[in-house]
């Protein structure tokens, strides 16, 4: 009887243990997403870039989780990434609201960002946000970098040849003005010379 008690507990542990960790992985996967219905409403953003992001990422407003990302895909026809936002009812935002896809921290999840505008519409259920921003792609900003260094280092490497040639052309310059004045001089000696010997 008390083995069969010890076995009974031992098994609820057991369990409880593993619906622990199973809402701990819901919670880390972002799989405890917003449920779709009469609760919410679905609103579609289109972006050239989306990055890393994945379905089921929290939409945030002022850092407050407001819905989640439902689907992430390709629109035929304008060439670009349409995601679909699974927002809840009691949430609702002007038609002028700009959607952005901004990064938890330097490495962390992407998520899209909502700043409410000033229009005194509210979007409705399956309208398309106009205003977006795109995932910013970290090795295109470390490219454009470089790409500046680079023409920035040819730059100056230029301006030095440039100043050396302006020396060069300084130092042309002053010999060729030494020389006609020595020229001048000495023809001027030399007709001063001849005068005073045919005046002798």
């Amino acid at each position: 009887m008390e083995r069969s008690t010890l076995d009974l507990w031992v098994g609820l542990f057991v369990c409880a243990g593993i619906g622990a960790l199973l809402i701990l992985a819901m919670k880390v996967g972002n799989m405890a997403s917003i449920g779709r219905g009469s609760d919410s409403y679905t609103l579609y953003a289109n972006f050239d870039n989306v990055g890393g992001l994945k379905p089921r990422a929290p939409v945030k407003s002022a850092g407050v989780v407001v819905g989640r990302v439902a689907a992430v895909g390709f629109d035929n026809n304008k060439f670009n990434a349409r995601v679909a936002l699974t927002i809840d009812s009691k949430y609702k935002f002007p038609k002028d609201t700009g959607a952005s896809i901004l990064t938890s921290g330097l490495l962390g999840e992407q998520y899209i960002g909502l700043e409410a505008g000033g229009d005194t519409v509210m979007v409705k259920e399956g309208e398309t946000l106009k205003l977006t921003q795109s995932a910013v792609v970290l090795e295109k900003l470390i490219g454009q970098f470089l790409y500046s260094k680079a023409a920035e280092g040819g730059g100056g490497s230029g301006g030095g040849t440039g100043g050396g040639g302006g020396a060069d052309k300084g130092v042309d310059k002053g010999m060729d003005k030494g020389m006609d004045k020595g020229v001048d001089k000495g023809m001027d000696k030399g007709m001063d010379k001849g005068a005073e010997k045919g005046a002798k």
